[in-house]
Parts: C-alpha cells; sequence; structure tokens
C-alpha cells in the first residue's frame, strides 16, 4: 500500500479524533447495547439493532482511521525552509482574477483535507494546478465547475 501524506497538524487532529473514538464513543454505544439489551426480546428490539449498527458502523471508521494512520507519511512542513515555492503542506495566499479577491488555501493529505475551511486535498485539480510553483505566478486551472486563473501572492510553511 502506497504513504498517504499528512500533515503534523493533521496527525494530531486525527489522532485526537481516533481517540474520542475509542474512549468516549466506544463506551457510551457499548453502554447503549447492554440497556436496549436490558429490555427484553432481542428480536423486536429496535434501539438494540440500532446500537448494534452504530457500533458496526463507529468500528469500521475506527479500523479506517488506524489503517490511514499506520500508512500515512507525516511532513512537518515547518522544518522545510521557504523558497516561495508551493509545495505539500504550504498555506498559499491567492489573487482570484476571475472574481477579483483573496483567497487562502493550505495544501494538506486527503484525511485532513477540509475545503470550506481552506484545507484542500493534494489530489484536488487546484492543489495539483499550485504544487511547483512560485510567488508571483499565474496559474490556470481547468476544474470540473470550470477554469480558475490565479495569482499566487505568498507562500508560507505555518
Amino acid at each position: 500500500m502506497s504513504r498517504v501524506p499528512l500533515t503534523k497538524d493533521g496527525e494530531v487532529a486525527i489522532k485526537k479524533k481516533l481517540a474520542n473514538l475509542k474512549f468516549v464513543e466506544r463506551p457510551r454505544v457499548s453502554a447503549s447495547i447492554a440497556e436496549a439489551r436490558a429490555h427484553g426480546d432481542l428480536k423486536e428490539n429496535a434501539e438494540y439493532h440500532a446500537a448494534k449498527e452504530e457500533q458496526g458502523l463507529m468500528e469500521a471508521k475506527i479500523n479506517d482511521i488506524e489503517s490511514a494512520l499506520s500508512n500515512a507519511q507525516v511532513i512537518d512542513v515547518q522544518e522545510i525552509p521557504e523558497t516561495g515555492r508551493v509545495i505539500f503542506g504550504s498555506t498559499i495566499k491567492l489573487y482570484d482574477v476571475n472574481s477579483d479577491q483573496e483567497i487562502v488555501y493550505k495544501i494538506v493529505g486527503n484525511l485532513e483535507s477540509d475545503p470550506t475551511n481552506g484545507l484542500i486535498s493534494i489530489d484536488t485539480p487546484i492543489a495539483k494546478g499550485l504544487v511547483g510553483k512560485f510567488v508571483d505566478d499565474e496559474v490556470t486551472i481547468i476544474t470540473p465547475s470550470g477554469q480558475l486563473t490565479y495569482e499566487i501572492i505568498e507562500v508560507k510553511h505555518i
């Protein structure tokens, strides 16, 4: 299996999420199952079946996260000298030529991607179009929603 890139901050956040699932949610679901089991006949007990289904989904999520973490290559971008070049983990300030607005993105791994908060996956067309470019470059990127043109204003390793 290939290594999956992950920022240092992303690793911390994902480990917190995993700990919450294992040490808060798992005991809560187990308690729900025990309570539903105490109600009697399990064949017609909807609470029991719902709790068991929730347990199955949660255990699958825990396994997925543990598997992803075991295959992760953690990259601490702060240890890499800034050269003005866009790399994995960079925080990039862009000028959107089409909408006359400034946008800030951080290029992260798939596991930590959150586009609404400016964290874009390394596998997105925008990130692929930006990686390797430098400050003051103008970049045109073809995306499923159309053509985007950005000017790279700033590249930081934060």
